[in-house]
């Protein structure tokens, strides 16, 4: 019984399916965000390096990444201002199945800090999820949650974030390909927050996060791709629409 016991056990943790990877990559704001930006919270290009990974179980799901933003300056960059300051952002998130249904407990925590002007902003989420393949092998998962924020400015709850990760892999051309994305939808928050945690003015109540991205996988050790970037009433802008281009390579370690 003892050895049925371990065994069991050791299942229950065995991953079902799992990746990892590290990746170089290069933001590049529109010149058009960059004119927006340039008296609230000025955009700059930036390269970062992130690394990633994930891992499914029999009773859930995990995801997470960390991002180094501009590694090699200082944490306060003199010659841009402070706009390429040394930045960390990173993220976890999790769905604990609710039994056998699609549904799950869903949670999340994205942490930013920029070093160089001492700003630090954590988003809590925690709430339901859902989970989904379609036959043509379209996977979806939605989400919808209470928020809280922790941050420099303001910490407290902040109203609601609704969202979802998407993907899709085909073969095109004897290669193989992937869409995905993921979309954030924050609502009914604080009018504390919307006027502490932005700069020169206060921010609408619904913000919108997201990225659309088209990735080539030619080899199981290489993913390349590129990403395009959005967002509105986020990223500490009020009011402005904010779009970038990303372009990736990412060395796979599982």
């Amino acid at each position: 019984m003892a050895g049925a016991a371990t065994t069991a056990n050791a299942d229950t943790f065995q991953p079902i399916w799992s990746f990892g990877n590290v990746s170089l990559n290069y933001l590049d704001w529109s010149s058009g965000t960059e004119s927006r930006t340039s008296t609230n919270a000025a955009k700059s290009d930036f390269m970062f390096v992130e690394i990633e990974g994930g891992a499914g179980f029999s009773w859930g799901e995990f995801y997470g990444f960390f991002d180094f933003e501009n590694p090699t300056n200082s944490q306060f960059d003199e010659s841009s201002g402070g706009k390429d300051n040394f930045r960390t952002a990173g993220k976890v998130t999790s769905h604990i199945y609710l039994g056998d249904s699609p549904l799950s407990l869903y949670a999340h925590i994205y942490d930013f800090r920029d070093y160089g002007f001492n700003g630090r902003e954590q988003d809590q989420i925690l709430g339901l999820g859902y989970r989904t393949t379609f036959d043509n092998g379209l996977w979806f998962k939605p989400f919808i949650g209470a928020a809280r924020v922790q941050s420099d400015g303001y910490t407290g709850m902040n109203g609601y974030m609704a969202g979802w990760v998407a993907g899709y892999d085909f073969s095109a051309i004897n290669q193989n390909f992937s869409v995905t994305n993921w979309h954030e939808q924050t609502f009914g928050r604080d009018d504390e927050y919307l006027e502490q945690n932005f700069v020169g003015d206060t921010a609408g109540s619904v913000g919108t996060n997201g990225a659309l991205s088209f990735w080539w996988h030619p080899s199981s050790l290489i993913t390349t791709g590129i990403q395009y970037r959005y967002s509105d009433n986020k990223l500490g802008t009020p009011n402005d629409y904010q779009n970038a281009m990303i372009y990736s390579v990412k060395l796979n370690l599982l």
